[in-house]
């Protein structure tokens, strides 16, 4: 069984149209806090990004930002974070944020969580870390990514054991359980 120390989540820096991606965002935050896991993020304060990490702080867990400085200028940096590290890139945001995790996880978001999510998988199956991968799949927002995934391995790019590296699952008590296998 694994240890999880931190984990880094990739999340919308938009709340999305249903609460319940907020809610499933407080629910992991709780979930990290109850584990004693850091929360490592994209260091906004806006959006599913802010909802996770204030519900971490609220709750007394550990925050670690990364965020490029380009955001911050933008004004959407969270000002009350554990800990804020500014790069001077998003290449730079996504390495750091790669060292500083155990593991990481997706919840619903857009594109740049999309690719947040698929490097690190790609990373976990060339061999660069093997460091477990998740998506929170609230609402079954990512049921036609799994469902893409597994016509890849059925069509042979994708070998089957690469396929469980990645768990999907609905809650986050279950898809941390799963992470720490």
């Amino acid at each position: 069984m694994r240890e999880l120390k931190s984990v880094a989540v990739f999340c919308g820096s938009f709340p999305g149209q249903d609460p319940a991606y907020a809610d499933a965002a407080r629910e992991l935050a709780a979930e990290l806090v109850r584990r004693d896991i850091r929360l490592v993020y994209g260091g906004g304060a806006i959006g599913l990004m802010g909802v996770i990490a204030d519900e971490v702080l609220q709750l007394g867990g550990n925050v670690l930002g990364v965020i490029p400085q380009f955001l911050l200028d933008r004004e959407v940096g969270h000002p009350g974070l554990t800990e804020m590290i500014v790069t001077q890139s998003m290449h730079e945001r996504k390495l750091l944020m790669a060292e500083n995790s155990g593991a990481f996880i997706a919840m619903p978001g857009g594109v740049g969580t999309l690719e947040e999510i698929v490097e690190v998988f790609t990373w976990t199956r060339i061999g660069l870390h093997d460091k477990p991968c998740g998506l929170l799949n609230c609402k079954n927002f990512y049921g036609h990514l799994s469902r893409l995934f597994e016509h890849m391995s059925r069509e042979g790019f994708l070998r089957p054991e690469n396929l469980r590296q990645l768990a999907i699952e609905d809650d986050a008590p279950s898809l941390l359980d799963r992470l720490v296998e």
